[in-house]
């Protein structure tokens, strides 16, 4: 998200020595290396590297990679870690900002010290949270749409975009026809993929399965020749079902397209937690791990684990706070809450995800939020949503599966605030649109 949002912490004024460097880095030339997705990264001469912004890198790395005017906007620079990611505005001073990752690190993370003491953000030239798809879909640059699809290629190989069968694999297809051409035969295309491995093409936990260690043994050589097979067949159609070979630049398009059908392409992500149902007679719950995913659209949290969205809610479908601990030992939370049903009669429903990056979520729902109520009436209709599909798709939400927090407004399971967006979900108001702060009572029991 934003690295603002929220605040950065006050560079650090009581290190002599620290000051020191800074000002006498101030003139100087030094080598910066602003990476790209993948293994590539563009080398720059930076003069006073101490002070110079996102916005004069921005010049010279479009310039490096021959990017135009038109597309400019559709990147933006990151500082990333395994740790945490934060986008950047253009005032941001990048050089400044790494003096300060480990007092971000311990502020909106859970790692150890020693974790923190070791790590080392970068800083990478990437998609732009805030970037609409529907411009994204108007570019013909190959330069800008291979930096665009080598960013959606990689989150969908590790898994952060979940997506199903007919996806991954005709996905797959076209990562190769772009990588190999198109119309190669069986044979070149089987040594391929084998010299390359699967995972180049599927996602990861496709590709190396899952289960036990007898079943991984056992099963292993049919369900990889299974893929290598789908993987061929969807090759082959792009070969056939037109009469001269695709341009690459209809390839990108193709392959960015599908993703835009996934609801959480292009989002920023952070990590949480949320608790589990009970189970079992002892009523043990504890936690799982998420990804949230926060774009112009909507809020998704993913299982880490299983790969699949849990919950799915666009902002007219949402109301939300952010909590923070009332003492020591209590955590971050983002609160959602959305309509939902019980034994047939309509609740609200509340999701509280445990996170010391609630407070950045918060702010970019907040922020995304008034950029789509700038000139839209979308959420100004009166009227309850859909009910929520329960499908098979990794794409569609698991409301049976979360540990929610049920109640109906009548004030006695709640207590709310006054709201600080507009009124909640059974009484929104018409003609604005419709967005409340939630607070829980101490007493209430999860349900």
């Amino acid at each position: 998200m934003e690295g603002d949002e929220c605040g950065f912490p006050p560079e650090p004024s009581d290190d002599h020595s620290q000051r020191g460097s800074v000002a006498s880095s101030a003139t100087l030339t030094r080598d910066v290396l602003i990476y790209l997705v993948g293994d590539s990264a563009v080398h720059l001469c930076v003069e006073g590297v101490s002070s110079v912004t996102v916005q004069e890198l921005g010049r010279s790395v479009r310039e490096a990679l021959h990017i135009p005017d038109s597309a400019q906007e559709a990147f933006a620079f990151w500082l990333c870690s395994p740790l945490l990611e934060l986008q950047l505005k253009p005032r941001h001073q990048p050089y400044k900002l790494c003096r300060q990752w480990q007092d971000l690190l311990y502020r909106f993370t859970e790692a150890s010290e020693d974790d923190i003491s070791q790590d080392e953000p970068c800083l990478q030239y990437r998609r732009n949270v805030f970037y609409p798809k529907s411009k994204e879909l108007q570019i013909d640059d190959e330069g800008v749409l291979r930096l665009l699809y080598d960013e959606a290629r990689s989150n969908i190989l590790t898994g952060r975009y979940p997506c199903d069968p007919e996806h991954w694999t005709g996905l797959g297809a076209l990562s190769l026809a772009l990588d190999e051409g198109v119309g190669l035969d069986s044979q070149k295309l089987t040594a391929t993929i084998r010299e390359k491995k699967l995972s180049s093409f599927l996602p990861a936990h496709v590709a190396m399965g899952s289960g036990g260690l007898l079943s991984t043994l056992r099963g292993k050589g049919s369900r990889q020749a299974g893929l290598e097979q789908n993987l061929l067949a969807e090759y082959k159609k792009m070969s056939t079902s037109a009469g001269s070979p695709p341009e690459p630049t209809q390839l990108l398009h193709q392959y960015l397209t599908t993703c835009h059908t996934l609801p959480y392409y292009g989002c920023a992500f952070f990590f949480g937690e949320i608790d589990k149902p009970v189970q079992g007679i002892l009523q043990r719950g504890g936690r799982k791990a998420v990804n949230v995913g926060i774009s112009l659209e909507g809020v998704y949290v993913m299982d880490v684990k299983e790969k699949h969205v849990l919950l799915g809610l666009r902002f007219n479908e949402l109301s939300w706070d952010h909590s923070y601990p009332e003492e020591e030992g209590d955590s971050h939370i983002l609160w959602l809450e959305f309509d939902g049903e019980e034994a047939g009669t309509p609740v609200n429903k509340l999701l509280k995800i445990y996170s010391k990056q609630a407070e950045l979520m918060s702010g970019l729902i907040e922020f995304c939020v008034e950029l789509k109520s700038d000139g839209s009436t979308e959420r100004a209709r009166g009227g309850h949503r859909g009910k929520l599909r329960r499908q098979s798709s990794v794409v569609c939400s698991r409301v049976h599966s979360l540990n929610t927090i049920s109640y109906v407004d009548n004030g006695k399971e709640i207590k709310r605030l006054k709201p600080k967006r507009a009124a909640s979900f059974f009484n929104r108001q018409v003609s604005a649109p419709s967005y409340s702060a939630v607070q829980v009572v101490e007493s209430l029991e999860q349900g």
